[in-house]
């Protein structure tokens, strides 16, 4: 717990802006604008490391919220699917969503085709799967509950960029300045424009120290921990999405979503103003705001995980249906069980998922595909290979109501 300090006022500014000046580049590719030189700001940011958070009282209850929704999630407990399989459904559509708040979008069927297959030339795919592994590491470090540094972001940042287009600056923080918005030569003009490079090192230093801190509430530390990194902005690209992946980090290490990853970055999209807002208003000192728009989003996201987890299962039961109701250990059963986990499935995988022998889950893949809840890939392509196009629709028809702006929560 961090020495007693005094607490701030409310709507104490985190952080100064600072004056810089862009000296010209008069070899600089483009015209006359993006040679020339002039003043820009820069926002450096207050350290957090033993700051104290008073919250009024809108954020402690929407805090409290939340807390409640992750736990009615983490305790549910899936009938027909395996509790790996949801885990990892849920995983793949949070890191998709984070992606596609980049830019970076595909659909499930694309993704899962190339988890199966490898992405060979699919970019976005390897960056979107570069994102569903930088994921699972940040939830493996957070397991791990011992104490949290530079190199833990380092390495989140490796995992997410190593297949992708920039893997020469993976891990890498960054050593230039950097800005969101404007032009792409120079910071005059951009909207955002974060702290220079030498005062990055030491920001990242009192971030891990706020991470491994135990006195906030779980809910509230990720809000604050993620708005602070995007503010840093300690990598040349990738920063919003270890900054999500920061998010389920803290939530696993306070152990408030052991089980499943609530799709935050998902309900986060879905507005995507009031999540830019957001962190104008965290920066201007506005912390209770922001944590009310962290909290609110993280409640609807576990209570949406949820109507999606039974979803799944409705759409689970129906299948054994037209299966006939296999008997509970049959193969066919448990590949129903594992296929939200894994919709582009083969022999060795459904082995590896069942613990049945080749002969049991050739067969059981023969039935699913005579019931129509599976349907065989070109085998010139793939090999012998089966995907699940109900799963797709459902998970994507999911994701579609959840963006929709006026959606309804759900009760």
């Amino acid at each position: 717990m961090p020495s007693a300090t005094p607490e701030e006022p409310a709507l104490a500014p985190l952080g100064q802006h600072e004056d810089r000046i862009w000296e010209p580049t008069p070899g600089a590719y483009g015209g006359r604008r993006q040679r020339a030189g002039g003043r820009y700001r820069v926002f450096v940011p207050t350290p957090i490391a033993e700051r104290r958070f008073p919250l009024d009282d809108d954020a402690v209850a929407a805090v409290s919220e939340a807390a409640k929704a992750l736990a009615h999630l983490d305790a549910s407990q899936p009938r027909v699917a395996s509790l790996s399989a949801l885990a990892g459904n849920l995983l793949h559509s949070e890191s998709a969503a984070s992606s596609r708040i980049e830019g970076l979008n595909i659909s499930h069927r694309r993704l899962a085709r190339a988890a199966y297959a490898g992405a060979g030339g699919d970019q976005t795919a390897a960056e979107i799967l570069g994102n569903v592994e930088a994921m699972k590491r940040a939830i493996e470090l957070g397991a791990a509950g011992s104490g949290f540094a530079v190199s833990d972001i380092e390495d989140i940042h490796r995992t997410l960029l190593r297949f992708s287009a920039d893997r020469e600056i993976a891990g890498a923080v960054r050593e230039v300045q950097n800005w969101i918005g404007g032009n792409d030569f120079n910071p005059i003009g951009a909207a955002y424009v974060p702290p220079p490079p030498e005062a990055v090192p030491g920001l990242l230093e009192d971030l891990c120290l706020f991470i491994s801190r135990n006195d906030l509430a779980p809910v509230a530390q990720a809000a604050i921990a993620h708005a602070q990194f995007e503010n840093v902005h300690p990598f040349v690209d990738g920063n919003g999405r270890v900054g999500r992946a920061l998010i389920h980090l803290i939530l696993r290490r306070r152990e408030e979503a052991l089980n499943f990853t609530p799709p935050i970055s998902l309900v986060l999209a879905a507005e995507p103003k009031s999540y830019v807002a957001g962190f104008g208003a965290y920066s201007a000192g506005d912390v209770s705001g922001w944590c009310v728009t962290f909290a609110e989003a993280t409640e609807r996201a576990a209570r949406e995980a949820e109507r999606l987890a039974d979803e799944i299962e409705s759409r689970q039961q129906a299948w054994l249906e037209r299966l006939g109701q296999p008997r509970r250990d049959a193969a066919a059963r448990q590949l129903v069980g594992a296929l939200p986990e894994q919709p582009v499935i083969d022999v060795a995988a459904g082995r590896r998922l069942t613990g049945k022998s080749h002969v049991a889950v050739q067969a059981a893949l023969k039935q699913l595909a005579e019931a129509g809840i599976v349907s065989p890939l070109g085998e010139r392509k793939w090999g012998r290979a089966w995907e699940c196009q109900e799963l797709f629709d459902l998970v994507e028809e999911f994701e579609r109501s959840v963006a929709a702006p006026g959606s309804a929560p759900v009760g």
